[in-house]
């Protein structure tokens, strides 16, 4: 643990952990969105799970950087186009990203053809099942933020301390962004619409088109300012009236 004798190393940690917060939105939004489908008394305890999985195997992947390394070289070859076994990951992923996310667009709009009403609330998925589909897409998010990790630092205590830290600054704040999300129906369609633009990323990112992860943050940032300036013009309209 000499490395953080350095004062570098400790810059290089705080660059680490807030980048490997960023990076692990949409995990949490993911995570927020299939556990809100849970009985109330399980959503909870499946975000946390959620989460420690996403952290285990995270460092688990950390120890085996040689591997992951190797992961990013050549694999099949498709006319002009060459895939890595991380870029077949990630075209999976973002595929299985934008098939999630539509389906759930298209659940809540769904409504009742003859009243007009929403339909009654299909029965809760199973807790297993949402634990599927998060470890599945833990190993997508997991991956890339690892490679991210590997191009920053080379010190695998510091990459290992900053995604420990990381997870739990996300385990402290995933249950108030998940109540959050799921009291203002507007921002699970903006949430869901989020995931999709990640998916195509993860797509675009998987036939070796690289998509600034920047651009995408700052137009989700920008469009949840939106959305709040207009929860709060509708609360005052509600006051007033």
């Amino acid at each position: 643990m000499d490395v953080f004798l350095q004062p570098e190393a400790w810059l290089a940690l705080l660059t680490l952990t807030l980048l490997e917060i960023v990076l692990g939105i949409d995990n949490i939004i993911f995570i927020s969105i299939v556990s809100n489908k849970l009985p109330e008394k399980d959503q909870a305890k499946t975000r946390n799970l959620g989460l420690i999985l996403a952290l285990l195997m995270r460092v688990a992947l950390l120890f085996a950087i040689t591997w992951i390394i190797g992961f990013t070289k050549p694999l099949i070859e498709i006319f002009d186009l060459s895939f890595s076994g991380r870029d077949l990951i990630l075209l999976v992923g973002g595929l299985f990203l934008i098939a999630k996310s539509t389906t759930e667009i298209h659940h809540k709009m769904e409504v009742d053809e003859e009243f007009g009403a929403e339909k009654k609330p299909k029965r809760k998925a199973s807790v297993f099942t949402a634990i599927m589909q998060i470890i599945a897409l833990d190993v997508i998010f997991s991956l890339d933020s690892i490679l991210t990790a590997v191009g920053m630092v080379k010190e695998i205590e510091i990459m290992i301390v900053a995604v420990v830290i990381s997870m739990i600054v996300m385990m402290i704040f995933a249950g108030r962004i998940s109540t959050f999300i799921n009291q203002h129906p507007t921002l699970q369609i903006l949430a869901l619409s989020f995931l999709i633009m990640i998916g195509v990323m993860l797509v675009a990112e998987g036939f070796g088109t690289h998509v600034s992860k920047g651009y995408i943050y700052s137009a989700v940032a920008f469009s949840l300012l939106v959305e709040l300036l207009n929860m709060r013009m509708r609360k005052n309209k509600l006051k007033s009236s």
